[in-house]
């Protein structure tokens, strides 16, 4: 990891004042916009952390060979055991067994980072090496807000939650759809939700491995919205998808269909086992991590097979579930190990790491809190570089609470500024202002102060800091009831990003042209 490198800003200031609560300054007479951190890389200066020794990553690594060699993973798509079969793995009806150096093999194919690129250049974010990429909450069927209650995800809070996504400046890719329109046919949603996404925000996208032609439709809608060939696009990759296996050990049809497209296109899948320990997995956190890797490496080494050199990210989503109810628990300390050591795996084989921000929480509470602070810990400490689910989730992934996203971004500039390094110079030492206080005054009022009293610490937009009794005076608002107000000043404010008209009607066109042709299949 690089020593000095901080958060990197890509546009505005670092940070800002607030006006009341939340700074701003005024535009020609109109109400002063609601300051938040800027858009900006961030990057982790720190050295991961080690859940686990070298040895015992080296024990794992060894044991999820042996599970390849030995037990095999069934491959459902009969064209992916073709392609498997012809580059020297052996078949056992839908069983697939991968010998020690056929893994080695494709692992050293993989790059060790790439840029996944935006249809705004100053919104491309790095895969791999110290950076983390945040991720807006994704695949939830329901939606609440503190209003409205919870209800079945639809079109509407669909867009309105991109429109949020794309003000929120700690969000820095979509990772799916944030809320399903479940109100949109499944044959053509992808078609008008994909839209939306590049109408709505100029931020790098996530498309759906649900078979192929979804993923080849979201590679040209890609390709339009950034207003590219298809040879340029091949060469910089501008939407990805998460491929999860059918723990345990299967990759079912959809998937690997998703995995071949994209590769063919060269453009990323994020291989995530969904290893529950004591339900799709072992109920030992080593034995979970065994299977996780063994399904992972399988999944990685066939997208090498499908193209070399084929960019793919190693993800983790160990957790475990509560062993009375089977319920999944996320922001344990299990999930946190389970996170720390994926990254120590990761690692292992240079291939950039995928983690999330989960809680099991049905609203917006302490336990949300309190889980996510945990799974968001796990994730840095083990080294992120992709954070799905960053800004948004609650119920284990059934919901997308706007609410909640809001305290997550506030959460994760919190985590930004913790991953700014410190400053240590003869200004930020202070011994002048030290020197002319002396003892027993205050630095309130000292030019040292004054100078940097609006950036000398972070700013977050839904904590009150208030005393008691100035907080009892505006009503006693809770963190719950102050982010449901920032949603909505958000969102007045929220303005479309500009689009070259010519590939709006280039994309309008595709996408009627798909949809008229019945978009893609409902059945695998």
């Amino acid at each position: 990891m690089t020593a000095q490198m901080g958060s990197e800003p890509a546009t505005g200031t670092r940070r800002g004042g607030r006006r009341g609560r939340h700074g701003g300054g005024d535009r020609d007479g109109a109400a002063p916009r609601l300051e938040q951190p800027a858009f900006r890389r961030l990057r982790n200066p720190y050295p991961p952390m080690r859940m686990v020794s070298d040895d015992e990553v080296e024990a794992i690594h060894n044991a999820s060979l042996t599970v390849l060699e030995e037990i095999g993973i069934d491959f459902l798509l009969p064209e992916a055991r073709d392609r498997l079969k012809a580059a020297g793995a052996s078949l056992d009806g839908e069983r697939v067994r991968m010998e020690r150096g056929f893994i080695e093999h494709h692992l050293a194919t993989v790059p060790g980072s790439f840029t996944l690129h935006a249809r705004d250049t100053n919104k491309n974010v790095g895969i791999g090496g110290d950076e983390v990429v945040v991720c807006q909450v994704a695949s939830t069927p329901n939606v609440s807000d503190l209003a409205g209650g919870r209800r079945v995800g639809n079109h509407e809070d669909y867009r309105r939650l991109i429109k949020l996504g794309h003000q929120l400046n700690a969000i820095h890719i979509f990772g799916g759809y944030p809320t399903e329109p479940i109100d949109l046919h499944a044959s053509i949603r992808h078609l008008e939700a994909l839209r939306d996404i590049v109408l709505l925000s100029d931020k790098g996208f996530h498309a759906y491995s649900l078979g192929r032609e979804r993923i080849e439709d979201a590679i040209e809608i890609a390709r339009i919205a950034r207003g590219v060939d298809r040879a340029t696009l091949e060469r910089e990759p501008s939407v990805f998808s998460v491929i999860n296996s059918s723990s345990p050990l299967r990759f079912d049809l959809p998937m690997l269909q998703g995995v071949i497209a994209l590769a063919e296109a060269g453009q990323p899948s994020v291989i995530t086992p969904f290893t529950l320990a004591g339900a799709m997995a072992p109920v030992t956190l080593a034995g979970a991590l065994v299977e996780q890797n063994a399904e992972a490496l399988a999944g990685i080494a066939f997208s090498q097979v499908v193209k070399a050199g084929a960019p793919v990210v190693y993800g983790g989503f160990t957790s475990n579930v509560d062993m009375k109810s089977g319920a999944p628990a996320f922001g344990t300390p299990e999930y946190m190990k389970a996170a720390i050591a994926g990254g120590q795996l990761a690692r292992r084989y240079g291939i950039p790491y995928r983690s999330s921000n989960a809680n099991a929480a049905n609203t917006v509470d302490a336990q949300s809190a309190w889980e996510s602070v945990f799974s968001l810990w796990g994730a840095i400490m083990g080294g992120v570089n992709i954070l799905k689910h960053g800004c948004g989730w609650l119920e284990g992934g059934l919901c997308c609470s706007y609410e909640k996203m809001v305290i997550d971004a506030d959460l994760l500039g919190m985590v930004g500024e913790f991953l700014t390094p410190l400053v240590v110079d003869d200004a930020s030492l202070a011994l002048d202002a030290i020197r002319d206080v002396g003892p027993g005054g205050h630095f309130f009022g000292t030019a040292h102060t004054q100078d940097r009293y609006k950036t000398a610490f972070f700013a977050p937009m839904v904590s009150d800091w208030r005393n008691f009794e100035a907080w009892q005076e505006v009503g006693s608002p809770d963190a719950y009831s102050r982010a449901a107000g920032l949603v909505e000043r958000l969102l007045a404010e929220y303005e479309p990003p500009a689009i070259d008209p010519a590939i709006r009607d280039e994309l309008d066109t595709f996408v009627a042209k798909r949809i008229e042709e019945g978009g893609a299949p409902t059945d695998f």
